[in-house]
């Protein structure tokens, strides 16, 4: 079966006439299905489509890893484009956690409060034809794909970042990001794993693939990989388990932070590619 990973949106962009801008949004063309996974932070989305000769009219489904803005934040742009088109009268479908519709906000005591959810109501959206489809568990999206639903926390040295919150009773309190989740294809050489930013650990979503699926072999891995703050300790704990999964390939973007990128690089020299905007990954 081949695959396409098609990436349009990622913080740098590595293809001429294609724009960097903090976010990520891919495109996966495997078992008959274009399938848009995430919509980057704004309309850019639409832009970077056109220059890579994408019709992002023709997206079969759209699939939100979570729902912070930079993966969001095109998602109005991308459902105008479809209706705009007449091609999906019917509207689309969203899949996505129950989790992502309620306010998130990057929060510092005494410091900061900034809101960093959805840029827009679920009423905006269902208006431009987005039926959502929400989910904690897994959703089968074709014979070979489909999404990991809420990824269970297995190893300790994955944490999710102490000042990402949500609001219950108008305080702060620790956003879990139950809703952040990535997408698993079935292949004959293993799984194909591709994370929007892993909030809940880049290990523990290809265990919880693992375990899921019944498949221990890991073909690839690409996308968010939230390492962008790890210390040494989680670094070498991360290369140990991918050394461990055999990963085949490893394309990694923006979460990932420059630095953890180039660890990576230099330890997964034949496996390990940049992921920019513009990169076409075929599998």
């Amino acid at each position: 079966m081949p695959i396409t990973v098609t990436t349009l949106v990622e913080n740098t962009a590595g293809t001429p006439f294609t724009i960097g801008e903090w976010g990520q949004s891919l495109l996966v063309e495997a078992d008959g299905q274009k399938i848009l996974f995430d919509t980057g932070p704004s309309a850019m989305i639409t832009r970077n489509a056109t220059a890579l000769g994408v019709d992002i009219a023709t997206v079969d489904r759209i699939v939100l890893s979570h729902g912070h803005y930079d993966h969001t934040g095109g998602l109005k742009e991308v459902l105008t484009k479809i209706r705009e088109s007449g091609k999906r009268p019917d509207g689309i479908e969203i899949i996505a956690h129950p989790d992502i519709f309620p306010p998130k906000y990057f929060y510092i005591k005494d410091f900061i409060e900034k809101h960093i959810g959805i840029p827009f109501a679920r009423e905006e959206l269902e208006a431009l034809g987005a039926r959502f489809t929400l989910s904690e568990a897994s959703v089968r999206l074709s014979e070979n794909i489909l999404t990991t639903g809420e990824v269970e926390i297995i190893v300790d040295f994955e944490k999710i970042d102490k000042d990402l919150h949500v609001k219950e009773d108008g305080a702060h309190v620790h956003d879990k990001l139950a809703d952040d989740m990535g997408i698993i294809i079935k292949t004959g050489e293993g799984l194909v794993i591709l994370l929007g930013c892993a909030h809940r650990g880049m290990i523990n979503t290809i265990l919880h693939a693992q375990k899921i699926t019944g498949i221990k072999e890991i073909y690839a891995v690409i996308g968010g990989t939230h390492l962008i703050s790890a210390d040494k300790e989680q670094m070498q704990s991360t290369i140990d388990a991918l050394k461990g999964f055999n990963v085949k390939k490893l394309g990694v973007s923006h979460c990932t932070g420059l630095k953890s990128a180039a660890i990576l690089a230099h330890e997964f020299e034949g496996a390990f590619f940049f992921n920019s905007a513009g990169t076409k990954t075929v599998l």
